[in-house]
């Protein structure tokens, strides 16, 4: 039976949200929609009443694929919400602070992509998922991959011929590295020789700097580097990576401006060091993460470059071990980017140990604003938060922000 609804509000997955809950995709707030309800989600839906804000999808492959939640609104809505969602984050946990305008990457900047492949009777389908489906919709035409990345994905095709399933499906992650692409592979067919030498001459053919398979290197043609500023990265297959250089820039603007002037600096959860290395031209590191392999990447990386000051580096678990306030008081600031989880426990010894300044960059505002309440319950003043949108049209927020110590709370 069809419902009629008007939606209310756009909730954090991007759904519009009307009173119920009920929950409809790709909808905006005050539209008047009609469809099917299954349990809570409308289905099937129809736009009675479009909203000002409701614009055409710039990509023929929004309806079917899974990539994109929000291109049927306009830029400047969605970017209002996205700063709307670290506010109201905020909100609830009884915290305030200035929001600066919010910085968008532009369209076809991601440099990095999981590309979903199966075979098929006929040969290969490889693309993104639907929403919330098993089902592959090819993407010839993105609007958000690096055009170098959809020129790739016959790589991807290529790969899943030779190893893999006709039952399961391949994710193979495309990226694009300082030598060529990067490529890591994960729920093909058990390694053995045969594979082995196929998936090497593939690397070959295709000019890939590296191909990985399930956490396996199994050719590297050319190290595939990352430039950290001066220093030049290998990361280990599949590290994290920001989803874009221009968004990988203004938050390490943000990071820079929030630190300037520090001399001996912390960072925890520093990847391979996509901030520390940068921030090395002008201040000692000491850089902590709890993968080993990507420590050994950034001190690899580090000490290859040149003009440096000096970066340490520690393999550590940051939820089981955080850094204990007698190991933080020689640090004159702090860089923290935690994974969505955010850094808890990591905060609860950071309130203790007074730094003088901290910059927080987050991928979740939600435990971003839980951790913000323990810095300002403990002294601190969160001075500003920037929003970096890397995931454009995506329900993805994140941000950096500056927490400088109430002078009366300083005890050095």
């Amino acid at each position: 039976m069809t419902q009629e609804f008007t939606i209310q509000r756009l909730g954090h997955q991007g759904d519009g949200i009307a009173d119920g809950p009920v929950y409809a995709p790709r909808t905006l707030p005050g539209e008047v929609v009609s469809g099917t309800l299954v349990d809570a989600l409308l289905t099937d839906i129809r736009v009675q009443a479009p909203s000002d804000h409701r614009v055409k999808a710039p990509c023929r492959h929004y309806k079917a694929c899974g990539g994109c939640q929000l291109q049927h609104a306009a830029d400047d809505f969605v970017a209002h919400w996205k700063v709307e969602i670290v506010h109201n984050a905020l909100a609830a946990q009884g915290v305030e602070a200035p929001m600066r305008p919010i910085h968008t990457s532009p369209e076809r900047s991601r440099r990095r992509a999981t590309i979903a492949v199966r075979r098929t009777k006929k040969g290969t389908l490889a693309g993104f998922h639907g929403r919330a489906s098993d089902t592959i919709t090819e993407i010839p035409d993105c609007h958000l991959l690096d055009p170098a990345l959809i020129a790739a994905i016959p790589v991807a095709e290529a790969l899943a011929v030779l190893g893999g399933s006709r039952k399961g499906v391949l994710a193979v992650t495309l990226t694009l590295s300082e030598a060529g692409l990067d490529v890591a592979v994960k729920g093909g067919k058990p390694l053995d020789g045969p594979l082995e030498l196929a998936l090497a001459q593939a690397t070959e053919k295709h000019g890939l700097a590296r191909l990985s398979w399930d956490g396996e290197v199994i050719a590297m043609r050319r190290p595939p580097a990352q430039q950290f500023g001066a220093a030049a990265v290998i990361p280990p297959p599949g590290a994290f990576l920001q989803a874009t250089k221009d968004g990988e820039q203004a938050l390490l603007q943000a990071v820079s401006e929030t630190i300037a002037g520090a001399k001996r600096i912390v960072d925890l959860f520093a990847g391979c060091g996509t901030f520390s290395l940068p921030l090395a031209q002008d201040a000692e590191i000491h850089a902590v993460e709890g993968e080993a392999a990507m420590t050994h990447a950034l001190d690899q990386g580090w000490r290859k470059a040149q003009g440096l000051k000096r970066v340490t580096t520690e393999a550590r678990d940051l939820f089981r071990r955080p850094l204990m306030p007698d190991e933080l008081k020689s640090f004159d600031a702090v860089v923290l980017d935690p994974p969505r989880a955010g850094a808890e426990a990591q905060v609860q010894e950071l309130a203790q140990a007074q730094r003088p300044v901290i910059a927080y960059v987050s991928c979740n505002p939600v435990t971003f604003a839980r951790d913000a309440k323990t810095l300002v319950n403990a002294g601190y003043t969160l001075e500003w938060v920037q929003v970096v949108d890397q995931f454009r049209w995506s329900s993805h927020t994140e941000l950096a922000a500056r927490f400088t110590l109430n002078p009366a709370k300083r005890s050095d």
